[in-house]
């Protein structure tokens, strides 16, 4: 056990934030010394035991693992050099031992591991961004994500930050044997120069009095540890990348597939699609997006100034492309975004991952409407000519023409669609199941039933009524209302580039939502004088027959629509009214057509695939 007395020792531990259950996945090689070691792990592995990665390898020499358990109290220590093997103040995995307090290992930590003989560990976990922090108060014990094929010598790291150069570094690095007072050894500041600072090394580093939160010449500073996960209705995240250093620099960013995953873990079926932002255009507040293509060279890169300066940190927003994604829901993509800089010193990964979601559940919004269909006659002017004159069905007077039968005569009828002097909201409410047609409907409840279960339905008896203030209620108030409120079916599904129908009919005789109805008017309420015999169609009120079509326009060219694809619809709206009058002959009726054209839009207010009827 290693004991001190004069510097704190701050041993950097952060705990496993990560969902295990899936990930991105790369491989960190680590070359060990015989005897004891400083191990940094930049990638986490703590979706199995150490028993079990310790097992994959049957001749792995790995004896012993320490890592610090930061104590509540401040301990004190001259150097680590001056150590004992009590359990005090760690925890540790022993070989064989049953009862070892520790059992898994974390990234972003660094640990003491000790091997009966020179071995290359290669760890299989989920990469994590640097999130480390220094103590002022003593050593430190610190791993750094520098470039794996070719690491910078600790002089030239150290040189690239620009508010250490103050500092009077201290560095004591293990080097494998036992323990002692060459194990870990300092590393004398004339030899910095010619020391590697290797990746998934840990070092004893203390900074002085000079505060600093250096850990490479950039920072990619995210919120929370766990990547950029979109999970299945996410759409865009963003984080920064931040020059550290003292000088300009280009960091650069690539898409890269992840390694297979480990035994147990799940599948990745396929690269998310990735789109970076643009800039935002102050007028459209919208913004323009570059496809992020995967593979080396494919990326983006930014020029940063020097620390601190204007220009010296870029935030960085990530889109999913939903709407070009091809995989079934269910499906999981996954992928890494690897960072490097101009200096050729560091190298991050971090995790991206997504999973296809559906398109199912409850959609809520408007048309607006922009043109309708004129109805306009034209009447036969009085001047005729000596050829119509002679017809004897018709008569002049006031210079119009009316015909024998005391109608006016129509020259021609206007059925032009024109634009509205201002849009007209129709609400719209579409249900769509996982597989089926979509259903237009008239009004909808989603709340919580008995069970406690958020359901969609169409009877308020399916709520519980002891929790009616979760529950919402949405109308369209120009559709006819009926008690059983089944809706109407469209003849496909809801889907981008789909063209779809639903027929609504209107009886003449229904009071309750037919228009020209008036149930206590006389004039008005489709029953003769006596209010004894209903009226034929046509005599006093009219059957409205609706057709209405839905254009579902794939996504726009813009950054917003391409990543919101999946919880916004847009298109063209088409309705085409028929008015039903009385009978003619040969078993037609007398009918207007009406068309009206517009826009719509639909928002995903609920992801439930499934409407629940009454039993």
């Amino acid at each position: 056990m290693i004991m001190f007395s004069k510097y704190k020792l701050a041993f950097v531990c952060v705990a496993c934030l990560v969902n295990a259950s899936s990930g991105q996945w790369l491989t960190e090689t680590i070359e060990l010394k015989a005897g004891w070691n400083g191990v940094f792990l930049h990638v986490d592995p703590s979706h199995e035991s150490i028993d079990d990665l310790i097992a994959q390898d049957i001749n792995s020499p790995i004896t012993q693992i320490w890592r610090w358990n930061v104590p509540t109290a401040g301990n004190f220590y001259t150097s680590p050099t001056e150590y004992t093997q009590t359990a005090t103040g760690w925890k540790q995995w022993i070989r064989n031992d049953v009862d070892s307090d520790l059992q898994t290992l974390t990234g972003d930590t660094a640990y003491l591991v000790e091997v009966a003989e020179d071995y290359s560990w290669t760890i299989k976990g989920r990469p994590v961004v640097p999130r480390s922090n220094w103590d002022l108060n003593g050593l430190n014990l610190l791993g750094f994500p520098t470039d794996p094929a070719t690491p910078p010598m600790i002089e030239d790291f150290l040189n690239a930050a620009s508010d250490v150069q103050s500092a009077n570094f201290e560095v004591f690095e293990y080097a494998g044997t036992d323990l002692g007072s060459t194990n870990p050894k300092e590393v004398q500041p004339f030899l910095f120069r010619n020391k590697a600072m290797t990746r998934g090394k840990a070092f004893w580093m203390r900074s002085g009095e000079v505060f600093n939160q250096y850990f490479g010449p950039f920072e990619v500073d995210l919120a929370g540890r766990d990547g950029l996960n979109y999970r299945s209705t996410g759409s865009a995240l963003s984080f920064r990348i931040r020059n550290m250093s003292g000088q300009p620099l280009t960091v650069s960013m690539n898409l890269l597939s992840s390694e297979a995953p480990p035994a147990g873990q799940a599948a990745i079926d396929a690269i998310p699609p990735l789109l970076v932002r643009g800039p935002l255009d102050p007028q459209t507040l919208s913004a323009g997006y570059t496809v992020l293509a995967p593979g080396i060279g494919n990326g983006m890169s930014w020029t940063l100034t020097a620390k601190d300066e204007e220009g010296s940190e870029v935030e960085v927003v990530l889109g999913i492309d939903r709407s070009s994604i091809v995989e079934p829901p269910g499906s999981f993509l996954a992928g890494l975004l690897k960072f490097t800089d101009s200096l050729g010193m560091m190298e991050v990964a971090m995790p991206v991952e997504a999973t296809v979601g559906s398109d199912a559940g409850l959609w809520v919004g408007q048309a607006l409407v922009t043109e309708v269909g004129q109805y306009l006659k034209t009447y036969a002017d009085g001047a005729l000519d000596p050829l119509i004159i002679t017809n004897a069905d018709v008569v002049v007077t006031n210079d119009l023409q009316i015909s024998t039968t005391g109608s006016y005569i129509v020259d021609s009828v206007n059925r032009d669609i024109t634009s509205v002097a201002r849009p007209f909201p129709l609400r719209l409410i579409v249900h769509r199941p996982e597989s089926a047609n979509a259903l237009l409907l008239q009004q909808v409840y989603f709340g919580v039933d008995v069970y406690s279960n958020s359901v969609i339905t169409r009877q308020e008896s399916v709520l519980d009524p002891g929790k009616y203030d979760q529950a919402r209620r949405v109308t369209a108030t120009h559709l006819p209302w009926t008690e059983e409120n089944p809706g109407w079916l469209f003849d496909g599904t809801l889907d981008r580039g789909n063209s779809i129908k639903a027929s609504i009919a209107t009886p003449y005789n229904d009071q309750r939502s037919n228009p020209f109805l008036h149930t206590y008017h006389p004039d008005h309420d489709n029953l003769d004088a006596r209010f004894r015999q209903e009226l034929v169609q046509g005599s006093e009120s009219y059957t409205i027959e609706r057709e209405i079509q839905l254009d579902v326009d794939f996504p726009g060219t813009n950054f917003t629509d391409r990543v919101r694809a999946h919880e916004e619809l847009f298109g063209a709206y088409q309705e085409t009214i028929r008015v039903m009058g009385l009978p003619r002959a040969g078993g037609t009726n007398d009918m207007q057509v009406f068309e009206v054209r517009g826009l719509f839009s639909l928002g995903r207010v609920s992801e439930i695939a499934e409407i629940t009827d009454p039993l």
